[in-house]
């Protein structure tokens, strides 16, 4: 029986084993439940210009790639124009947050359950480098909008996002006093200003040299273990009891 007993506990620490590694594979590779996303990630030899670089593993598929780069964007009817033109340098930045949400495959670990128009998920908190918000806000200082928060409060009654009534158009920095202020309000939280830098590892870069290999992939890669090991308390405390329930 005491044979019997053991190795019920090893094979209790093998499925237990799988579990984390299956858990923190998940993370890495996946793409979120949203209005446009793929089911599962893979190849698009034809995504569209600033998209590009997320052609060898995409959750995008070429048409949702073409979108990203409309003024009034067909995937959720928004209009980037709703205080005028915005500077090509501006825009350029939200092209290339809008390519890394719909077709990045690397955002597993900020993916969180939501109930709204945009998906059943989306992301929290997604770590940005310091030059993606800094750069981005420096670009879109002679740009103007009219609120604060993108994600809620437009006039949609023409079936396009407009400026709610009462405001004003207003120079970005006017809104977003600081690129922290962009990065995390713009889009509630959606994603988090970080003092880390590009290349080190620890956080997601909206821009980058495909031909270098996707960097995203080793940040992922860092979070991913991280609330795996946020777990382990809990597996190892399963683990204690074993010995009771054998």
């Amino acid at each position: 029986m005491p044979v019997l007993s053991k190795a019920m506990e090893w094979w209790w620490l093998g499925l237990l084993a799988t579990f984390v590694v299956q858990a923190e594979r998940e993370l890495l590779n996946t793409c979120m439940e949203g209005k446009h996303h793929k089911k599962k990630p893979g190849p698009e030899n034809e995504l569209h210009e600033q998209c590009s670089p997320w052609k060898d593993n995409a959750c995008c598929t070429h048409n949702t790639s073409w979108d990203t780069h409309l003024d009034v964007s067909l995937l959720y009817n928004f209009n980037f124009g709703h205080c005028g033109v915005m500077t090509p340098s501006c825009r350029r930045h939200f092209i290339q947050v809008a390519c890394l949400y719909e077709c990045s495959p690397n955002l597993g670990p900020w993916i969180q359950k939501v109930s709204s128009r945009l998906g059943k998920e989306s992301v929290l908190n997604v770590p940005l480098c310091w030059e993606d918000c800094t750069e981005w806000w420096e670009d879109c200082r002679n740009s103007y909008t009219c609120t604060s928060d993108w994600y809620s409060g437009w006039d949609w009654s023409t079936g396009q996002s407009h400026c709610p009534s009462l405001s004003s158009c207003r120079p970005f920095p006017h809104y977003f006093p600081s690129p922290a202020d962009l990065c995390e309000k713009i889009w509630r939280n959606s994603y988090k200003a970080t003092k880390e830098h590009r290349g080190k590892g620890h956080c997601i870069q909206m821009w980058f040299d495909p031909a270098q290999g996707n960097p995203n992939v080793a940040v992922a890669h860092f979070y991913a273990s991280g609330a795996i090991s946020l777990q382990l308390p809990h597996i190892m405390f399963l683990v204690s009891l074993l010995p009771f329930a054998l």
